[in-house]
């Protein structure tokens, strides 16, 4: 079983910064996808952004070049650093992950709240 932890949501006012963080159970190495989802009120859950242990980064649309991914191994964290928040960023952000052994894994959520 795979437990993932997030931290870092709040309230913040339109143009302002947030750092989610996202603690794994297990070492992050052993998960092939790893990463972030939010879903806002009345609408299904989008990706964020996620990286793979491959190597590659996928950010969604309307997140391209404010939000940024990152993971420490050594903590077994993943982050996400998001800059110029607008309020259609307001959402609940779910930590996630997936290996081959337990299959999908996702955090219980962490409220992101952006005022106008």
């Amino acid at each position: 079983q795979v437990q993932l932890v997030e931290s870092g949501g709040g309230l913040v006012q339109a143009g302002g910064s947030l750092r989610l963080s996202c603690a794994a159970s297990r070492s992050i190495s052993s998960f092939n996808i790893m990463g972030w989802y939010r879903q806002a009120p009345g609408k299904q859950r989008e990706g964020v952004a996620i990286f793979t242990m491959g190597g590659s980064t996928e950010y969604g649309d309307s997140v391209k070049g404010r939000f940024t991914i990152s993971r420490d191994n050594a903590k077994n964290t993943v982050n996400l650093e998001m800059n110029n928040l607008s309020p259609e960023d307001t959402a609940v952000y779910y930590c996630y992950a997936h290996n081959y052994e337990f299959g999908d894994s996702w955090g219980q959520g962490t409220q992101v709240t952006v005022s106008s």
